[in-house]
């Protein structure tokens, strides 16, 4: 099965477009864009990470609401919606954290929770619950998930496995010129990723970096959306961050079908000092007061609610419209502050913007 074109544009960049396109004059305005027609998406082509379809998505009619799922009156508009991409407050933390995956120092006891994951295609409610949380000092990024999982599976150990064959979570932070993809299973074992869009491989000074020399980077155009206006990527698939710490905790016991768990809970701890081939466009590391990054947090599942419900297996923070988690115009918009978490621990709104100037 074909999935329709995705999305058509024509005319020169114009910063007056609507809201739902405005971000794609920030990352396009340097260049007319062009018509853009999305190649042909077999059904048995690669998930929304850039790898394969999991198995229950090729089953019975799971394919025609998938296909319909990426198109909106017949077109898929891009970028995403801006009302519709979350907003959050990463407060900054004066305690230790310790990465033992159990989430239990008194500042992620207070900091803002995202809402229930929905479907990456739908924005349906998710069948699992799973959230995420984001704290940071002067010398990490922290990043927490709490993850409902009745039937706790894992089977790939080694680094770079391929974990998304398991269920996962998964972390994308982007750049200008970049974005890094993490993912990790509930053995601990991560899966990362480091894409750089082909346009800016030579003005961001990507090329004269041995670790990103080409002979070590392969192409990669997108998954659902292979068009994307600036073009491809190129991917490290070797790359790991320097410095990057990572703890599971089960709650539960690991697959044993004997019981019923209650889930899994994941601690990232990412050392501001890997993030700087991210911030070739001149932010601060560490980010400063208001300062506004983009990242995307999701969880995708070989498990997924029964019968007629339309579940992808791909939960989100924000939903993408699209089977591609590579756009990072759909990101959330995360807002550093240097406050700490409030003890009145609240749960962070879905869409409402956390500052006024935010797009």
């Amino acid at each position: 099965m074909v999935v329709p074109r995705v999305w058509r544009s024509s005319g020169d960049c114009d910063r007056s477009r609507t809201a739902d396109v405005t971000l794609l004059a920030v990352f396009d305005c340097a260049r007319p864009r062009r018509n853009v027609t999305a190649r042909p998406l077999l059904v048995r082509g690669p998930g929304p990470t850039g790898r394969g379809f999991r198995r229950s998505l090729i089953c019975g009619g799971s394919v025609l609401w998938l296909a319909a799922g990426l198109v909106q009156g017949g077109e898929w508009v891009f970028p995403c919606p801006t009302h519709e991409i979350a907003r959050y407050t990463a407060h900054r933390v004066t305690e230790p954290i310790s990465i033992d995956g159990r989430l239990d120092e008194p500042a992620w006891q207070a900091a803002p929770t995202s809402p229930r994951f929905v479907d990456i295609i739908t924005g349906e409610p998710a069948r699992f619950d799973t959230r995420a949380m984001v704290l940071w000092d002067a010398t990490n990024l922290y990043v927490a998930y709490r993850v409902e999982e009745p039937n706790v599976r894992a089977t790939y150990t080694q680094p770079n496995d391929p974990i998304y064959y398991d269920n996962d979570i998964e972390l994308f932070v982007a750049g200008s010129d970049a974005y890094y993809e993490f993912e990790l299973n509930a053995f601990n074992t991560p899966y990362e990723v480091f894409f750089i869009w082909e346009e800016a491989y030579e003005r961001g000074g990507f090329a004269q970096d041995e670790e990103f020399a080409r002979s070590k980077l392969r192409p990669f155009n997108g998954v659902g959306f292979t068009t994307h206006p600036r073009g491809g990527r190129l991917g490290q698939f070797t790359w790991t961050f320097p410095g990057r710490k990572t703890a599971v905790h089960i709650d539960g016991t690991i697959n044993d079908g004997s019981d019923v768990d209650r889930g899994w809970t994941v601690e990232i701890a990412l050392p501001w000092s890997g993030f700087r081939w991210l911030t070739t466009d001149g932010r601060a590391l560490p980010p400063g007061e208001g300062d506004v990054w983009r990242m995307d947090f999701s969880r995708f599942n070989i498990d997924r609610a029964h019968g007629p419900t339309r579940d992808s297996g791909g939960w989100v923070w924000t939903r993408h419209g699209v089977w591609d988690s590579h756009i990072p115009e759909c990101f959330a918009f995360v807002r550093f502050t240097t406050q700490t978490p409030s003890s009145d621990r609240g749960e962070a709104n879905r869409t409402t913007p956390v500052q006024e100037d935010l797009p």
